[in-house]
């Protein structure tokens, strides 16, 4: 079993940055490839961003691209967030997949931390 915890959410004016952080514990996480969700009441969980076991393979979705940035070390994982927009203003979730390269169901999932951008 992978337990994640998220931190680093809150509130923040727009133009303005995050660091958002996930620490995985449990089973090493060493080989997994990792990501993250946000969610808008109502609307449907989304992908954000997806890093593979190495962190040498990155992935974005197109409405964040060029503004956050996915990394890992360990047993950590980031999400860098600049340009903070108010449509950003979501719960944000950690993901883990036991396996090196990304699947678009994560199999552990964090218990989220909400993210408000303020316009």
């Amino acid at each position: 079993q992978v337990l994640l915890v998220e931190s680093g959410g809150g509130l923040v004016q727009a133009g303005g940055s995050l660091r958002l952080s996930c620490t995985a514990s449990g089973r090493t996480v060493s080989g997994y490839a990792m990501g993250w969700f946000r969610q808008i009441p109502g609307k449907e969980r989304e992908f954000v961003a997806s890093i593979n076991w190495s962190g040498g393979i990155t992935r974005y979705a197109d409405s964040v691209k060029g503004r956050f940035t996915i990394s890992r070390d360990n047993a950590m994982v980031y999400l860098q967030m600049n340009s903070l927009k108010p449509e950003d203003t979501a719960v944000y979730y950690c993901a883990a997949n036991p396996s090196m390269i990304w699947r678009p169901t994560p199999d552990y999932w964090g218990q989220g931390t909400q993210v408000t951008v303020s316009s």
